[in-house]
């Protein structure tokens, strides 16, 4: 899949050490996840499945911010700043090299096989349910 060019500018935009680290994880997350959607989404990129948001990155002031919506249930280690209020996890990078490819390849994996819905929390007023 080629890079969308929303998401190549939004990895411009960064210092060349945040431009590094997003660049590989926009290309492990496109080859993982071929048939997911992708786009800017609240001022940074997110994969969607069916219109459910599973995978993003930004940047915040610790580095880059993965974050996975449903990876609280991913039962993963290092994944390990979690959401308050719903399933989300994330794990944060400050270089390159801290990705562990094989760890994001199966964390992806998973984000495929364990879903909340987030799509349809605004109908159900805040109340998410599990779809996978």
């Amino acid at each position: 899949m080629l890079i969308k060019e929303e998401i190549q500018a939004y990895n411009n935009g960064l210092n060349p050490s945040e431009k590094e680290t997003c660049d590989l994880l926009e290309a492990i997350i496109d080859s993982e996840l071929p048939h997911a959607e992708n786009k800017i989404w609240h001022g940074h990129p997110v994969w969607f499945l069916d219109g459910n948001p599973i995978v993003g990155y930004s940047k915040q002031k610790k580095g880059v911010r993965l974050m996975f919506w449903s990876g609280a249930d991913f039962n993963e280690d290092e994944l390990s700043v979690r959401g308050k209020k719903f399933k989300d996890a994330s794990i944060f990078y400050n270089s390159v090299v801290e990705i562990n490819t094989e760890n994001l390849k199966r964390w992806l994996k998973k984000s495929e096989e364990i879903q909340w819905d987030y799509k349809n929390i605004v109908k159900r007023k805040g109340k998410l349910e599990r779809l996978k």
